[in-house]
């Protein structure tokens, strides 16, 4: 999930290339329409950035919504998110494209995995509920089984539910989706507050991506790994079909690291030298307001203990680009100038200004901290830059992908394996963090030791990007670092980013076995590598 900003082709790696980047009138076009909605003039308020923004639900939403709902249990005027918005989307008709499909996307991912009637029974039994804690009990309840019914759906070998290949990363997401809906227009018959409405749907949010399932066995004799997955993104991307009414073809998206995380929760591995491997994971939202709220360092931060029952390694992952995987060696706190799957941008995009947006003063450019997290109150309180401590010689020597099947239209140019793998040490800053002027730094080695030994950030400089960007990738990369770095820990943490899984074969069709082989090819690699990571904690 990378968003980088601009280079320079003529960079040479290792080197720096000093850019002034000039202020330009009116709007880049090719930020795309998605970048600009939910980016105001304005700079976001500490609550605007931590606050999921709600909008009026359309007709067709509500009627979805009422639909799994006991009659009256529901209320039409009350708002939903942009992502629950997307519920109504209907691509054309893979069979006759020029007609919609007969049922919305998130139909065909939520029954495509046997999890059509679980909305329903959530709406049934919230809709009983007489109080907020009755209610907050019953959503984490079911939150959960919703996570442990999708990893199980992942990991199994034979008598699947539904049509969908086991290893779909999709319908989980959209299942989520359809029951936050109907928390967001649930009307009961007690007085329930916004913040309590938020409360409640964040308890549901939080347990159906797998962060309140989290169990480390303790013991000297147990390597305890956690790893993170994201969300599908670019959601409103794509080429539109003939039919009127439908959505671009970027609906389809998954995303190979959610796939990875279901594939690897609960799992146990044995390393070399004997040791019992077990494997935790969880998702991430594609959306800044939940990380300014705390989803990764409450999920992160308990296990980040010294001692026989804390973690030996914590690694996000997300997805990338190309065919190679990326170990990213540098995380920038600033962040925000891309709009997450809700729309929302909390730092104003270069497209609008002309340049990037300085960090110093300005709050929603840098990751904030929860104060229970520690929280920082300056430029460099918490830091400007973290860094991988992930064994990158081992990751890189392992030549993993050697026994994964390359998928259709893989270009890396090893034939050998699967996809590459890289040391990303490429970042962009300001030098002086009172000036618009930026320096780039582009670095990637596939060989180890590098042919060129990585310059790190200089000191009192400001971030501009990661190796990962300014995107939410670069966003959990630095505050799972920070966690590490602020327990006093040395034990591996950084990110690897994943090649594209995007690749279809079809137009339309909500699946097809080319996009399957790049999930199934990209899965398996990034396993292997998590598996090196274990071997060296």
């Amino acid at each position: 999930m990378r968003r980088l900003p601009g280079r320079s082709p003529h960079v040479r790696p290792g080197a720096r290339s000093p850019r002034r980047t000039p202020v330009a009138a009116g709007l880049a076009l090719a930020l795309g329409p998605v970048l600009l909605v939910g980016c105001s003039s304005g700079e976001p308020t500490p609550q605007e950035r931590s606050t999921t923004a709600l909008a009026k639900a359309s007709d067709e939403l509500s009627a979805i919504v009422a639909g799994f709902a006991p009659e009256g249990c529901t209320d039409a005027s009350l708002p939903v998110t942009v992502e629950e918005g997307r519920l109504t989307a209907v691509l054309p008709d893979a069979a006759d494209p020029s007609r919609p499909a007969d049922r919305t996307f998130a139909r065909a991912m939520v029954e495509g995995a046997g999890f059509g009637g679980f909305t329903a029974a959530l709406a049934e039994e919230v809709c009983r509920q007489g109080s907020v804690s009755d209610a907050t009990a019953v959503v984490e309840r079911l939150g959960t089984e919703l996570w442990r019914d999708a990893v199980a759906r992942a990991q199994s070998t034979d008598g699947l539910a539904g049509d969908l290949p086991a290893g779909d990363d999709r319908p989980l997401y959209w299942t989520r989706l359809e029951a936050m809906a109907v928390l967001h227009q649930w009307s009961p018959e007690f007085t329930l507050t916004t913040e309590e409405r938020a409360s409640l749907v964040d308890t549901f949010d939080r347990a159906a991506r797998g962060m309140l399932d989290i169990d480390l066995p303790p013991g000297d004799q147990v390597t305890r790994v956690l790893v993170s997955g994201f969300d599908p993104f670019s959601l409103d991307s794509g080429d539109e079909g003939p039919a009127r009414g439908t959505v671009g073809n970027g609906i389809r998206h998954g995303n190979p690291s959610g796939a990875t995380a279901l594939a690897i929760d609960g799992t146990t591995t044995t390393a070399p030298d004997g040791t019992t491997v077990h494997y935790e994971a969880y998702t991430l939202p594609v959306s800044y307001p939940e990380f300014e709220r705390g989803y990764l360092e409450d999920t992160v931060g308990p296990l980040m203990v010294a001692g026989d029952a804390g973690l030996d390694a914590s690694i996000t992952l997300s997805q990338g680009g190309g065919d190679a995987f990326a170990l990213e060696q540098w995380n920038g706190r600033y962040h925000g100038d891309y709009a997450g799957n809700d729309r929302f941008a909390p730092c104003m995009p270069t497209g609008l200004t002309g340049a990037p947006q300085l960090a110093k003063d300005n709050p929603g450019c840098n990751v904030q901290v929860p104060e229970r997290w520690g929280g920082g109150d300056s430029l460099t309180d918490p830091p400007q830059w973290t860094a991988s401590t992930l064994p990158v010689a081992q990751m890189i020597e392992a030549r993993t992908g050697t026994d994964v099947p390359r998928p259709p239209g893989d270009t890396w140019e090893d034939e050998s394996v699967a996809f590459g793998v890289h040391w990303n040490a490429s970042y962009a800053y300001f030098p002086s963090c009172d000036s618009a002027d930026v320096e780039y730094v582009d670095q990637r080695e596939d060989t180890y030791p590098p042919t060129v030994e990585p310059t790190p950030p200089p000191e009192g400089s400001c971030a501009l990007s990661g190796g990962g960007g300014t995107y939410l990738s670069n966003e959990s990369a630095y505050r799972n670092t920070l966690l590490r770095d602020r327990a006093g820990l040395d034990i591996p943490a950084g990110h690897i980013h994943t090649p594209d899984m995007q690749h279809f074969a079809t137009d339309v069709a909500v699946t097809d076995a080319t996009f399957e082989a790049w999930r199934d090819a990209i899965v398996a690699q990034s396993r292997e590598l998590v598996e090196v990571v274990a071997a060296h904690s």
